[in-house]
């Protein structure tokens, strides 16, 4: 829970600290006690300090007007002297904002119990975020382990800095041979977490945690270059972001966990407040330009698809493969329309609106792409497709942010942000997104793209992507995935030196660079490249192990990746040997490729050829006269991307609570009780429970089930009303989002009900998911058998979705009138009527409808 610092009941008189003395402040006055004989005026050395104070402080002022004597002195204009006043006071602007931003920031972790307690128990009687959601927990155990181990952790980062880092730094640059550490300090505000979270249905053998941290700290880290004098640090700093922990493999002995591997899901948030000569880089410009670096370099080790692998175990098995994994799998983002964008553009400083000239910002992690831009456009098209490796689902979202672009700062149209797992979960998703902090909305066509090791499905993917219009790149077939492991006997630079060898590799025009290893011809890199493949059957994969400074060829191989369609699994795992360079000289990688399908490029058009049963558009059919008259034949229906990604809420109304009394007999002089029932609402349906009769506390103990979707921004409405004879009176409200309920499968809570002065109602929601297996259906029929309710009718135990495409060659009517025909499907007590297309023996209606099966043995379809 985040709260500004200024929040919250202030401390009483007793409680607050006195202020504290300047430490600078060294002279008697600052100790005197006041004569009890001299009327409580200071004594005569105390009198001394001060004007010794006067004098200091006129000086410092009388220090400012040097730049102005020495810009006359050497003759130079006085806008100089402006100009580097303004730096000065922009510089301390911004420093005074770092400062009181960690002061500020520090407080609000020191005063975190303090602030929940008074402001929340106290007054709003209400429990803090982490006990509210049951998928979130403040591990307020675990802040005081770390708390405990932070000054063993500081002595750790002390060794590290001086034994790994700076021998690094010191080889990279001759100009840095005298680089050493002078201070290193974590302080003593160690790192917080604010909330755990664990993610359930997750492989078995790996255990998946998100640790929602929080460091606020008075860290000192100062270095010296002594050959040129120069000295600079780091003295406080914030770090804000949610850091995912996964313990894999688990295994049979201890410790029970083979390592863990920790990564940033988004970029952190950082803020630095730098010293020394580094204070230079908290001038404005500078300032955000020097974060931005340190992030990028965070970024490129500790942030998707880079992370931190620690084994705990020896002779770990597939360490390559848990320092950098295969994606879960690949999203083909297509970026096609907008509309209802806001003018942004003025003229006639505003008299005259134009319009605007978007473009869109598309994001997946680390992962950015920027479209083209349409000018004068407030409903634009781009047409654009991107490619996006998905390396963990439950967290990562795809956000998409647009903007007009003008010559000095584009202007913000808004933003949208989707969860990665509702397009694993609906494997084609094609839908209008509303934007956030503007106006419009935008159109994205999502797929999600599985990685598969079988070969022969390589063909099938090129023809379908022949057929794929997509700009800028084409589509692509499979992946390559590239663990550079390590080279052996590379040869030396001149003069016998070690060289200090990178790698580059290049599949045609992208090229990707490995690190550079220092002083030596044994370099160990474990370092892992992703590249997509259009066509892997002639694309090839070009290797140059080069010394650091590029000019210098240490080796080269050029692999054809056809190479790898006749491997096992689509893998070589090998030594490979180098050319030009010296006989023993080799480089050890392992490639992995996998092709990219979509399941739903096994639909065929009537245009595609081979497609079993597809119509020939040339023929003529002797019974329907002339092709021009016939409707195509689709080899399978295409719904839309919703089509079949239903679930099914079940809703318990199991109590409520401290109702009020509406009932009144006698002309209101005699008070009775209330007769309540619940009404719900949700997806276009409304349920309604039994009538308890005078009860303020009732127990309905009902079950509904509703089919819905996965469409954000859906709300169940619940409202409680009395029973009367004439109007039934109004007892309160609640709405449930049901973004929670649908991510974690299940919410068990009391629910305060609005418009009324007291009352709560108590439901259970949970998530059932179809599963498109017969296995588990005689146990589900058996749970919901034990299942009690005051209801009479059956849990529902599967769900049928079917899609109403079209129909041909209906009969005519009398006269030989074409019909106006609709379809009726129903199963037991429920049915579905589809729209009427008038004047027609072939309609096509394109609709879909689902139905809760209860007896799937014995009940039916019918279709009229």
């Amino acid at each position: 829970m985040e709260r500004s610092p200024g929040e919250g009941p202030s401390p009483s008189p007793m409680d607050q600290p006195s202020a504290p003395s300047d430490p600078t402040d060294q002279s008697p006055a600052a100790h005197a006690k006041p004569d009890p004989g001299s009327g409580g005026q200071p004594a005569g050395p105390g009198a001394a300090g001060e004007a010794l104070a006067v004098l200091t402080s006129f000086g410092r002022r009388l220090l400012v007007l040097i730049p102005v004597y020495l810009a006359g002195a050497v003759g130079l204009s006085v806008g100089f002297v402006l100009f580097g006043l303004a730096l000065y006071l922009g510089w301390r602007r911004v420093r005074d904002e770092k400062e009181r931003s960690l002061r500020a920031a520090r407080q609000l972790l020191d005063d975190e119990e303090q602030l929940t307690a008074k402001t929340l128990y106290m007054s709003h009687r209400e429990l803090p975020a982490w006990v509210s959601f049951p998928d979130v927990e403040k591990a307020e155990w675990l802040n005081k382990i770390v708390a405990q181990v932070w000054p063993f952790l500081g002595q750790y980062m002390e060794k590290l800095l001086a034994e790994t880092v700076a021998p690094a730094v010191r080889g990279s640059n001759p100009h840095l041979q005298t680089f050493t550490f002078t201070r290193v300090e974590l302080g003593e505000k160690p790192l917080r977490i604010i909330g755990v979270k664990v993610h359930p249905g997750q492989r078995k053998e790996q255990i998946l945690l998100d640790l929602n941290i929080s460091y606020v700290g008075d860290v000192q880290i100062d270095v010296e270059v002594k050959k040129y004098f120069c000295k600079a640090g780091v003295k406080g700093m914030q770090l804000h972001g949610v850091l995912r922990v996964i313990l894999e493999p688990l295994i049979g002995d201890l410790p029970f966990v083979g390592a863990v591997s920790m990564f940033f899901i988004r970029r952190p948030t950082l803020d630095i407040n730098w010293t020394g000569m580094t204070n230079l880089l908290d001038i404005p410009g500078l300032s955000s330009l020097s974060d931005t670096m340190i992030m990028d370099s965070i970024a490129a080790f500790l942030v998707l698809p880079n992370r931190l692998l620690v084994p705990l175990v020896p002779d770990l098995q597939d360490v390559a493969q848990l320092r950098s994994p295969l994606p879960r799998g690949i999203i083909r983002i297509h970026l096609l329309t907008a509309q209802g964008l806001s003018s942004k553009d003025k003229y006639v400083k505003g008299l005259i609106e134009g319009k605007s000239d978007p473009y869109a910002l598309v994001r997946l992690g680390t992962q950015t792409f920027c479209s083209r831009v349409i000018d004068e456009e407030l409903n634009p098209q781009w047409g654009e497709t991107y490619e996006v490796m998905v390396h963990e689902v439950p967290g990562q979202e795809i956000e998409v942010e647009v903007f007009d672009k003008d010559p000095d700062k584009d202007d913000f149209l808004g933003r949208m942000k989707l969860d990665v797992g509702k397009v694993l979960q609906a494997s084609v998703l094609d839908d209008w997104f509303p934007l956030q902090g503007g106006q419009g909305q935008v159109h994205l066509r999502l797929e999600w793209l599985s990685l598969l090791s079988d070969a022969e499905k390589l063909e099938q993917v090129l023809q379908w992507n022949r057929g794929v219009s997509s700009r800028p790149e084409p589509p692509s077939a499979a992946i390559l995935v590239v663990y550079l492991d390590r080279a052996q006997d590379l040869p030396l630079k001149k003069g016998n030196k070690e060289p200090n060898p990178m790698v580059q590799l290049s599949i045609q025009d992208v090229t990707q660079e490995s690190k550079a290893v220092y002083s030596t011809n044994c370099p160990v890199w474990e370092e892992a490249f992703r590249f997509f493949l259009q066509d892997p059957q002639s694309q090839e994969l070009d290797v140059q192990v080069k010394d650091d400074s590029r000019a210098l060829t240490l080796g080269a191989l050029t692999l054809p990746l056809a190479r790898l369609l006749t491997a096992p699994e689509l893998i070589l795992d090998q030594w490979f040997q180098l050319s030009s360079s010296g006989p023993n000289s080799r480089l050890y990688m392992k490639l992995v490729m996998r092709i990219l399908y979509l399941d739903s490029s096994e639909i065929c058009f009537p245009t595609v050829p081979g497609c079993p049963g597809a119509w020939d558009m040339d023929s003529e059919n002797p019974q329907r006269g002339s092709s021009v008259d016939a409707p195509p034949r689709p080899c399978h229906t295409t719904p839309d991307s919703q089509f079949g990604t239903e679930h099914v809420l079940r809703i318990h109304v199991l109590e409520a609570q401290d109702l009020i009394a509406k009932d009144r007999f006698l002309g209101g002089l005699v008070k009775g009780k209330s007769d309540p029932y619940v009404k719900l609402k949700l997806a276009g349906q409304s349920f309604r429970s039994h009538v308890v009769r005078e009860d303020l506390n009732p127990r309905w103990n009902e079950v509904f089930e509703v089919i819905v979707t996965s469409v954000p921004g859906q709300e169940l409405e619940v409202e409680v009303f009395d029973k009367d004879l004439d109007k039934d009176d109004f007892l309160g409200r609640c709405k449930v989002r049901l973004t929670t309920v649908l991510n974690s499968g299940f919410l068990d809570e009391w629910l305060t009900l609005e418009d009324v002065p007291s009352g709560r109602l108590h439901l259970r929601l949970e998530r059932l998911t179809p599963r498109p297996t017969a296995a588990e259906l005689e146990e589900v029929l058996q749970v919901n058998s034990l299942i009690q309710t005051q209801k009479s009718a059956e849990l529902a135990a599967a769900l049928l979705s079917i899609y109403m495409e079209r129909a041909e060659d209906l009969s005519l009517r009398k006269g030989t009138k074409h019909p106006s025909p609709y379809a009726t499907l129903t199963v037991g007590d429920s049915s579905h009527k589809t729209k009427t297309i008038s004047q027609t023996s072939a309609p096509v209606w394109d609709e879909s409808a689902s139905f809760l099966i209860r007896k799937p043995h014995t009940e039916s379809l019918e279709l009229q």
